[in-house]
């Protein structure tokens, strides 16, 4: 191709237009032919690259952590966090893209799956947590704090995130500042620096 940006392949067109079908149409709704709909493409695509039901879900699971992965990878290389001020700042815009725009979309689709995957062990098996910049960020800055097991702090602020994050999807609402201040302040708690 000259000139422009490649192309995606089709099994990733198939994986972001099935991430839209859930978020907008919920479990029930994502279908093989519902994901050629909002892809634009004709009848039957979706079935001759992603034959069941499960293929379909695990290509979009995929999706759906290669870009969640891709944008905390990025968000952690841009900025070395030196304060809590910054930490809660970096929080805020994270919640703020995850509650709104495409980034909300593809919240509601990854907690659909999150419950998909209590039943199925591939699926849990992809949306496991995964080591990226961000994370790595967030650890190094509680671990300079003298946070006791910052390993797990982090774990445990980063459940306490997404766990607001849902809480805003599913009832509304804004998060305030003072909340992810909250938030940071007990991972925070015990720091010897």
């Amino acid at each position: 191709m000259r000139g422009g940006a490649a192309r995606p392949d089709r099994r990733t067109v198939l994986a972001d237009a099935a991430i839209g079908v859930l978020a907008d149409a919920g479990v029930r709704g994502l279908t093989h032919r519902a994901v050629d709909a909002a892809g634009g493409l004709p009848a039957g695509t979706t079935s001759a690259y992603l034959r069941t039901r499960q293929a379909l879900l695990t290509a979009l699971v995929r999706r759906l952590v290669e870009l969640d992965q891709g944008e905390l990878q990025a968000m952690g290389e841009r900025v070395a966090i030196s304060s809590t001020g910054e930490l809660v700042e970096l929080i805020g815009e994270l919640m703020n893209h995850r509650l709104t725009g495409e980034g909300r979309r593809r919240s509601l689709a990854r907690y659909a799956c999150a419950v998909e995957s209590v039943r199925d062990p591939e699926l849990r098996e992809i949306l496991v947590p995964r080591e990226n910049a961000g994370r790595a960020a967030v650890r190094a800055f509680l671990a300079d704090r003298g946070v006791p097991d910052p390993d797990r702090r982090t774990a445990t602020l980063l459940a306490c995130i997404d766990g607001l994050v849902f809480d805003r999807l599913v009832g509304g609402g804004e998060t305030g500042a003072d909340e992810v201040e909250g938030l940071v302040a007990a991972a925070l708690r015990g720091a010897t620096g």
